[in-house]
């Protein structure tokens, strides 16, 4: 793709001369640098789908098969690369097709632009075919949505909805453009925004609050520090590795923090939360001081609130003001970068280490490894585990691969098992935990990263809501690999009937398809493995394999995945069978 400059571009475009508002949406995405757009088009949006023809050269337009398949590849590719995923949609339908994308964003902090048409201006409100009032549907999932019914307003809202996609706190916004709006004409002129009054996406740091943080921290006899998403965002890996390492602090990840810190590291301790470590979970209670850095306190990380770390100070480090004092309340907050934070914090902490503490999380770990995970990751017996696959793949690949987990137990198994020893490895759907978000997730990242490995998780039932999408990897060749973990079961579900609801299995056992066939029909290598004997050497051949590979591992069917911290119960209730 060859990448044009916003002077070169507006160059291009002769003073004076008028060009179209469909066209000025392309020229204003190639300002922005962007060269990837997933979309479906339709009769709102045909007008910029006919002006994207003679762009094909420079913006490259992946061809979905349902726009939920183009948010959510948009979603893959923006957590891979940086930067801010774009997708297209016409009105009506193919809008609120986008709508559980937009929302799964909003909640995972994912920049995306989403384009829309709309019915001709004169007909807003008229409930003409395919109109959606999709400015209201969407204004609770957005950081921002507007809608253009006049073409001067193309360029300057793109710019606009670029920057306040991906400053501070990302998320989705959402432009809706009319359709006589694409058609008139007008100069193009293309400014990037900088900055918008009243919006403050990085707040100024508040030295006061960090000298609080320090004296804190420098009081603590059982500190204790959990990571989110927020560390990959603010691109702080290497500032919290600094942190912990000179403070002495062991330190936890969220699901959406995985792949921040080094799983190897001698002050990792694992990963908390619903399906988490035992220690992680249970040692939050025994902490004295809880050190949280772009994390929100999702109930999947606090359990009860009534119980969560009261016996704790608290030390929260988020971009977003929203997220403090939300759900758990802080001594002390540093409403900052996590970036700009942690580096402040580094250069003032003094150098410690806490071995007795660190002692207890080696204890919990050594009896979770007894318990749970050698059985779930070197069973002598039986039929084939989540855990084991995901052991194995994981060192194949040496833990470099960018893994696309969807949701259920598969990707708490995935969350548990997979070391991600690579930033920007994990991409799955936390806050809104969607299904189908796997398959054309995958395919985005790999377009957003060509150079790495991408392997797709999926469990049977999250792959048939969106299976569709193997027409986009097929049209285009993307050489994704595709785990179908099958047990028959929607199994998440399954495990809470199993253990709350006394085996009342409702409406969650499976009959599925035969997946290989399916596949195959796409022009997609597939290969179904049922036994142990098996399992190493099929997953030798999906990886050496240079293109898109599909293999489904039927495991266990009533398999659980603990340990377990039970909905609503205290993060020390956590079982471990």
């Amino acid at each position: 793709m060859e990448t044009l400059l916003a002077k070169d571009i507006e160059k291009s475009v002769k003073h004076g001369q008028k060009i179209s508002g469909a066209e000025a949406v392309i020229l204003s995405l190639l300002c922005e640098g962007v060269e990837t757009v997933f979309g479906y088009p339709g009769g709102a949006i045909m007008p910029i789908y006919d002006a994207l023809f003679q762009y094909q050269e420079e913006l490259q337009h992946i061809l979905v098969r349902h726009e939920q398949g183009a948010i959510h590849a948009a979603q893959g590719f923006a957590r891979v690369s940086g930067k801010v995923g774009v997708c297209m949609a016409t009105s009506g339908p193919g809008a609120t097709n986008l709508i559980t994308g937009i929302a799964d964003a909003k909640i995972d902090s994912t920049p995306l632009v989403c384009i829309t048409g709309q019915v001709a201006s004169h007909l807003l409100g008229t409930d003409a075919f395919q109109e959606t009032d999709v400015i209201g549907i969407s204004m609770p999932v957005t950081k921002w949505n507007y809608q253009v019914t006049c073409v001067e307003e193309i360029a300057e809202v793109i710019a606009k909805a670029f920057y306040i996609a991906h400053s501070g706190r990302p998320g989705p916004v959402l432009i809706d453009i009319t359709k006589d709006a694409q058609f008139a004409e007008a100069e193009f002129k293309y400014k990037k925004c900088e900055s918008i009054r009243s919006y403050h996406p990085v707040p100024k740091i508040n030295h006061d609050h960090i000298k609080q943080a320090i004296d804190l921290i420098h009081q603590a006899e059982r500190p204790y520090m959990l990571i989110g998403q927020g560390i990959t965002l603010s691109g702080a890996e290497k500032e919290v590795k600094a942190f912990v390492e000179k403070s002495g602090i062991p330190v936890a990840s969220t699901l959406l923090g995985l792949s921040a810190f080094p799983p190897d590291h001698d002050l990792y301790v694992g990963y908390l939360g619903m399906h988490g470590n035992y220690g992680p979970n249970v040692l939050t209670n025994k902490c004295d001081l809880l050190i949280a850095a772009g994390m929100r306190f999702d109930d999947r990380v606090t359990g009860n609130l009534q119980t969560y770390a009261r016996q704790a100070k608290v030390l929260h480090i988020e971009i977003d003001p929203a997220e403090i004092d939300k759900n758990v309340k802080t001594n002390v907050a540093i409403n900052a970068d996590a970036k700009e934070a942690l580096a402040l914090l580094t250069e003032k902490v003094n150098k410690r280490s806490f071995p007795d503490w660190l002692a207890e999380f080696r204890k919990c770990n050594k009896l979770e490894t007894e318990k749970v995970i050698n059985r779930h990751i070197y069973p002598d017996q039986g039929e084939l585990k989540m855990g084991e696959v995901i052991h194995l793949i994981s060192e194949k690949t040496k833990g470099e691969a960018i893994v696309v987990t969807d949701v259920g137990q598969h990707q708490m198994a995935t969350s548990r098992y997979y070391k991600f020893r690579s930033n920007k490895s994990n991409v799955t759907s936390g806050g809104l935990g969607t299904m189908g978000f796997a398959l054309p997730a995958a395919f985005g990242a790999k377009i957003g990263a060509p150079e790495r490995e991408v392997i797709a998780i999926i469990g049977d039932g999250g792959f048939q809501m969106t299976l569709q999408e193997l027409g986009s990897i097929f049209q285009y060749k993307v050489p994704v690999k595709i785990v179908v973990l099958n047990n028959n079961f929607l199994g998440m579900v399954r495990q809470w009937q199993q253990l709350f609801f006394e085996k009342r299995y409702s409406s969650t056992e499976m009959v599925n398809p035969n997946f290989t066939t399916i596949v195959s029909g796409y022009d997609i290598p597939a290969k179904k493995v049922a036994n142990r004997e098996e399992i190493g050497q099929a997953i030798d051949d999906m990886l050496a394999h240079q293109g898109p590979y599909f293999m489904e591992v039927m495991v266990e069917k009533e398999e659980n995945v603990f340990p377990m911290v039970p909905s609503g119960a205290c993060v020390t209730e956590i079982r471990l069978e």
